[in-house]
């Protein structure tokens, strides 16, 4: 870990070597939008409000609104995939009517979205070893000089393999049927949050929907200075521009409710109408995992980020859950509560994946993985890691 670390660093001081990029000012960001596409985005922390457009909401179609929610978590998205593998083999998993992803959760997203019939390539993609190839070593010398330790292209690779023009054609036909899917990016020039309208995007018939889609679904996974942020092209005032956008787990690890939203619930809330259930799935532990730290300056780093991402992603689901309180919709939230061995200089370990997919395979399975309330504790039935490797 010192050695991985110790190259996180040389790489930010490296960046100094970046290449230069056309400046653009606040004004222009606060008024940009993508050329051509029309209302596919909005600044998570805006006020009020999703724009009231069928576009947006859910159109309700039973009696019932199913939202699914998936976290962040880098390798840890095996557990959500496990988790609906098994909801899917039981025959219980609804058809849900909103979809958000975060970082791993926006890999996940579209296939979660689609249903069922595509969890085989999602279990094949966080347990048949092929996520490994996301780490190239030979490149690490190279990266220390340029924008990031490792290359895109794998990443990029890998996202045009699984989401093809054929999805991209499905979540359109899912999203004229009112259903909605939802993707987060952090604008690292503005700081802001980012939620995209993927099936908007998919249903625009451009071109270039495809290249906008599967950019966006790797910005969002790109943890930064691991993975390159992603230039998005960007038009204010009849100039054009590019946007740099990078891991939306920067900005949070979960998309539920807008912040902006949540900020004003007293005057604004979920629309009347539907029963409104919510189904977390958090691919990351919650619950302290005591190491004895070493006194290292990278070290402590990277014990500090770990907590600094717990911490966020508590702060998150307390949130939604009063929110949640207030508006009647139904709570359900769902993480990693036991202890699964995981090495920082190897992200991408098949066997970690496959330990994290069979936890969230069993709990679903076996009727023990939702809670009610926003839970950060350890599993009190489940404590042993060697049950999981």
């Amino acid at each position: 870990m010192p050695r991985l670390l110790a190259l996180l660093l040389l790489a930010f001081l490296a960046g100094c070597m970046a290449p230069a990029r056309t400046p653009y000012g606040p004004k222009a960001a606060s008024a940009a939008s993508v050329d051509g596409f029309g209302d596919i985005r909005i600044y998570a922390d805006s006020n009020g409000r999703l724009p009231q457009s069928r576009a947006w909401l859910p159109i309700p179609r039973h009696k019932e609104i199913n939202y699914l929610v998936l976290s962040g978590g880098g390798a840890g998205g095996a557990f959500s995939v496990g988790a609906l593998k098994a909801w899917s083999d039981k025959g219980q998993r609804p058809e849900f009517d909103m979809v958000s992803g975060v970082s791993t959760g926006a890999l996940i997203a579209p296939f979660a979205f689609l249903g069922s019939a595509y969890d085989d390539k999602l279990v094949d993609l966080y347990t048949s070893g092929v996520a490994q190839q996301l780490v190239d070593l030979k490149f690490l010398p190279k990266g220390l000089l340029g924008p990031s330790l490792l290359r895109q292209e794998p990443l990029r690779t890998m996202v045009e393999r699984y989401l093809t023009r054929d999805t991209l054609e499905r979540i359109a036909v899912e999203h004229r049927k009112g259903r909605r899917l939802l993707v987060l990016t952090s604008n690292l020039d503005s700081q802001r949050a980012v939620i995209w309208n993927m099936g908007a995007i998919a249903d625009s018939k451009r071109p270039d929907a495809l290249k906008l889609f599967q950019d966006i679904i790797i910005a969002s996974a790109s943890i930064p200075g691991l993975y390159p942020a992603v230039l998005i092209k960007a038009r204010a005032d009849g100039r054009m521009f590019e946007e740099m956008h990078s891991d939306g787990g920067s900005a949070t690890q979960i998309l539920t409710i807008p912040e902006g939203w949540i900020a004003n619930a007293e005057e604004d809330g979920w629309p009347k109408g539907p029963k409104f259930n919510m189904y977390i799935l958090v691919n990351n532990a919650l619950m302290p995992e005591f190491a004895l730290t070493t006194n290292n300056t990278f070290i402590v780093m990277a014990r500090a980020s770990s907590f600094l991402i717990k911490a966020q992603t508590r702060s998150a689901l307390l949130a939604t859950y009063a929110y949640a309180q207030k508006t009647g919709i139904r709570f359900r939230m769902a993480s990693i509560d036991v202890p699964v061995s995981y090495d920082m200089t190897d992200p991408f370990n098949t066997n970690y994946m496959r330990a994290v997919y069979n936890l969230g395979y069993a709990q679903m399975a076996n009727g023990s993985l939702w809670k009610e309330r926003p839970s950060f504790a350890g599993s009190p039935m489940l404590t042993q890691t060697a049950q999981w490797q």
